[in-house]
């Protein structure tokens, strides 16, 4: 039972979270009713079995929670009755059950942490929080930022959603295109920690990918945007080959090691029609350049099929438009398939350098990878142990201490 609740909480936390928050009309009466919904789980299901509707029950759980805690505190603040008769009601029972409702509150609790009022940096870490229920330290590990400064962004964020009454919802369309690029770009960060989740035991979060592609499709059916459909390209391409990524025992696999005949075909097929609508433009967004990455990987048949020069091409334009040193750090690794790992090495070295991506794990990962091409074990080992130090994610530890053990292992000399 404690496994199944776990289970239910990685999965349905979010949207309980965001219905509690429509029900509730603020961000921290909701996560303690979150919070008490699911301590609540946990003493009935066990013995009265789980409801048909874990999502409803937990939902009704949480609002009845909170408004106890604000019927018990309202006996001594006046200014809380108001509050209590507000959300007390048999009405708000209709609403919980509303799948259409429902539907949309991950879509305002988006659009509530991008609002313009909330600074950039601050959107980006209320939404991991909010949207994906990552914690402070794994969002500032995400962003190489210190984790005090993580949660001070978000509890700035929180004061000014309710001082200045920002709305939570779907804003008008006349107010969508203005809102239109945060919106993607947490959309964006969501699938990522899907995809590559940055902490934990699993290679791939698919609640968070599916999650991802269903927000981006109720986008596009409210403001269709050929950003939009670049972003679900990207999304749909790289999800395709998400159950390809993890093998049986759970562990990473490679992309070259990867059993192309697993990977989705229907999702890679609309993945590169919605490429070849977002690419009609004469100006095209950085999501279409990605996902036009990401469709020379699926459109290659074996690993050495890869147009590797075409898409440390596509790289450049990324830097070009956007100069980035993750972005930098991929195109040395499609130059390094290209003309070898020589020359993806060097300009590794020269972004480590240049003080970029020191804490990076993945930047040691590849410069380590290009030394044992190489023939430099020694060398590779502490890049290795290097990466195995900045590393929190499960599979990706285990695959950084096989690497090393291969290593270790192998005669002198090879």
């Amino acid at each position: 039972m404690e496994k199944l609740i776990e289970d239910i909480y990685r999965s349905q936390s979010r949207r309980v979270l965001a219905t509690l928050i429509r029900l509730l009309g603020d961000f921290d009466r909701a996560e303690e009713a979150l919070h008490d919904a699911f301590a609540a789980a946990a003493r009935a299901w066990p013995r009265d079995g789980v409801p048909g509707n874990p999502f409803s029950w937990l939902v009704s759980t949480g609002r009845h929670k909170a408004i106890d805690h604000i019927r018990r505190r309202s006996r001594f603040d006046a200014s809380l009755k108001d509050i209590e008769d507000s959300l007390y009601g048999e009405a708000d029972a209709t609403e919980i059950g509303d799948m259409e409702l429902i539907g949309d509150d991950m879509l305002r609790l988006i659009f509530t942490c991008c609002h313009p009022a909330i600074p950039s940096d601050a959107q980006m870490a209320m939404a991991l929080r909010e949207v994906c229920g990552l914690t402070t330290e794994e969002i500032a590990h995400a962003f190489l930022v210190p984790a005090p400064t993580v949660a001070q962004r978000i509890v700035r964020a929180k004061i000014k959603i309710r001082s200045d009454r920002i709305p939570y919802e779907v804003p008008d369309l006349d107010e969508l295109p203005e809102r239109l690029d945060r919106v993607l770009h947490v959309i964006y960060l969501v699938f990522n920690e899907g995809y590559s989740a940055s902490w934990g035991t699993e290679v791939v979060r698919a609640d968070l990918t599916a999650e991802a592609i269903r927000l981006a499709r109720l986008v596009a059916d409210l403001l269709p945007h050929p950003d939009v459909e670049g972003l679900l390209a990207l999304m749909l391409l790289q999800d395709s080959r998400g159950l390809a990524r993890c093998a049986e025992d759970r562990s990473l696999t490679l992309l070259a090691e990867q059993d192309r005949s697993t990977w989705d075909r229907r999702k890679i097929e609309e993945g590169l029609d919605l490429l070849q609508r977002a690419m009609e433009p004469s100006e095209v967004g950085l999501y279409t350049v990605q996902a036009a990455i990401a469709a020379e990987h699926a459109k290659a048949a074996t690993p050495q099929a890869t147009d590797w020069p075409r898409i440390a091409a596509y790289y450049d334009l990324l830097i070009t438009a956007q100069p980035s040193p993750i972005v930098e750090l991929n195109r040395a690794v499609a130059i390094a398939m290209s003309e070898g790992p020589q020359r993806g090495l060097e300009i590794i070295d020269g972004i480590l350098a240049s003080g970029k991506l020191g804490t990076y794990h993945l930047a040691h990962a590849a410069r380590a990878d290009f030394l044992r091409q190489l023939g430099r074990p020694a060398e590779a080992i502490t890049a290795y142990e290097r990466a195995l130090s900045l590393c929190q994610q499960g599979p990706e530890l285990a695959f950084l201490r096989k690497r090393i053990s291969e290593l270790t292992a192998a005669p002198e000399g090879q």
